[in-house]
């Protein structure tokens, strides 16, 4: 198992500063790059566990707070274990948060975000990957399409709303897109209905966008998250799969 070196950087944006989460192989040496969108549930010590994965699979991973518009992370205090009592209060906290954070701000940050891994040391020359997770997803997809020339590969685990009917639904932005993508769908989802799936699968077949889309029987939004009650250790496992076969394939 490769040796794994984290720490918390701070990166300038065009609104403050975003804190986030780096990650990559012990030995310094530049590796390609994964920028990795939080869920909603925001940094925290499960998501460095996932970028650490990532890093002694061999890339440099960033993890950004996307919410460093209210301050730094953790942006709200969360239990150890979110169960299903605790989450509407949680969320009662975190949706005014998400709401204002729309997909303009977002791909701005997203702007500083590459500017600043094509700027380390620790990153390899080229084109980067995406992955994300619930809300993170979305960022994923919209990244892909926003910085076409940046992005090689994007992933979306148990992600929300991903081909909605809204003005600014990121599946709108499937003929930007020249990276590989792939997405991992709960099929106990509610936020990811069936319909959203086929027009997601729909708008990717016909931009010519290489993708692949699957659905995790079973499995519950936010299945990979394990300090949650909707995790699920088979559909994680296998999400693993598919994010390390498509970087391994593209980076």
């Amino acid at each position: 198992m490769t040796a794994v070196q984290g720490s918390t950087v701070d990166i300038t944006t065009e609104d403050g500063t975003a804190d986030a989460y780096l990650t990559h192989p012990a030995d310094g040496g530049p590796r390609p790059a994964v920028l990795f969108y939080m869920d909603a549930f925001g940094l925290r010590p499960r998501l460095r566990a996932m970028a650490d994965r990532l890093a002694e699979a061999g890339y440099t991973v960033l993890v950004p707070n996307v919410f460093y518009r209210h301050g730094r992370s953790p942006v709200v205090e969360l239990p150890d274990f979110i169960d299903p009592v605790a989450r509407p209060e949680i969320f009662q906290r975190i949706g005014p948060i998400l709401q204002e954070l729309t997909p303009e701000l977002a791909m701005r940050d997203a702007g500083a975000y590459l500017r600043w891994l094509a700027g380390h040391p620790a990153v390899a020359g080229g084109p980067v990957a995406v992955t994300g997770y619930c809300m993170g997803a979305v960022l994923s997809l919209h990244t892909a399409g926003t910085y076409p020339d940046r992005v090689a590969a994007a992933a979306g685990f148990h992600g929300a709303r991903l081909a909605s009917d809204a003005p600014d639904s990121p599946h709108l932005l499937a003929d930007r897109i020249t990276a590989e993508l792939y997405f991992g769908h709960a099929d106990q989802d509610p936020s990811m209905p069936e319909e959203q799936i086929e027009r997601l699968e729909q708008a990717l077949t016909a931009a010519g966008v290489r993708h692949r889309c699957e659905v995790y029987t079973g499995a519950r939004h936010g299945y990979t998250q394990a300090d949650t009650a909707a995790y699920d250790k088979e559909a994680d496992e296998r999400h693993w799969t598919a994010l390390l076969d498509l970087l391994h394939r593209t980076l």
